[in-house]
């Protein structure tokens, strides 16, 4: 028996049903933690079925764009996505973009994937002395991985791989959870966005996500945007609800907004 969703908060309500008015809405979307449930082996994880049912409602209405930003490489992203090829799709935290059907992000040069194979290389000697640390290769970086790493080894590992890529010039490293990652090109899921924006040329976004990395994305939102962090962690977002299931209610509110009477378009 299918459970009801949860309510939604009020003011998110009316956030949602004025946005579900504007002539171009983007709806842009985290997806580990946002629309899916976080799992052990990130292979199979996949949307919430309401989430993925009110995503194919939006995405069949006009001027309605719907896109996934994540940190996930843009494989990795469609392959747990599981949607159609002519979704927007934003991979490793910016750096890779697939705005339209066909169009794939660029490759490193020579010398930066010699240069990045080195680091990996290093990084793989004190992973491999981890039980449960795993790494997960990206087209311009890496991402080493703890979930599945007790407590006290994580927190020394992450710190271990954070003091041996500190010493390097020119990379890019952050932090999320239970996840260090580098990349030898700077970009954050708020230039994704900022991409997003301009290429459907929507008036008014919104984004929901629940790590760190989220929070560049949610300081590039405008005013008329709506931000929702999505759990308990810290965040600049005005909005904020429980779990997916929690938001897969509220994007079910807003698809039936947005396909009211009212806002036929």
């Amino acid at each position: 028996m299918t459970q009801p969703l949860p309510a939604v908060d009020p003011e998110l309500e009316a956030a949602l049903t004025r946005v579900a008015a504007v002539e171009r809405l983007l709806v842009a979307l985290d997806f580990d933690g946002t629309l899916a449930p976080e799992v052990d082996d990130p292979d199979r994880a996949r949307a919430l079925p309401a989430a993925a049912a009110a995503l194919a409602r939006l995405r069949a209405l006009p001027g309605t764009t719907v896109a996934l930003v994540s940190g996930r490489s843009l494989d990795s992203l469609a392959r747990v996505a599981e949607v159609d090829e002519s979704v927007p799709l934003i991979g490793s935290h910016g750096l890779e973009l697939r705005l339209a059907a066909g169009e794939r992000p660029a490759t490193l040069a020579p010398d930066e994937a010699a240069r990045l194979a080195a680091l990996r290389a290093r990084v793989a000697a004190l992973v491999d002395a981890v039980p449960g640390a795993w790494i997960e290769d990206k087209p311009a970086g890496f991402a080493v991985h703890v979930r599945l790493v007790e407590g006290e080894r994580a927190s020394r590992l992450e710190g271990d791989v954070r003091a041996l890529l500190d010493r390097e010039q020119g990379l890019t490293v952050r932090a999320g959870k239970n996840v260090v990652e580098l990349a030898l090109r700077d970009a954050t899921k708020g230039d994704g966005l900022r991409a997003l924006r301009s290429r459907f040329a929507a008036d008014a976004v919104v984004f929901a996500g629940d790590d760190l990395t989220d929070e560049d994305a949610l300081a590039a939102l405008e005013p008329g945007d709506v931000g929702i962090k999505v759990g308990a962690a810290p965040t600049i977002a005005p909005h904020r609800v429980a779990d997916p299931e929690a938001l897969a209610a509220a994007l079910s509110l807003l698809t039936s907004a947005r396909e009211s009477p009212g806002n036929a378009r």
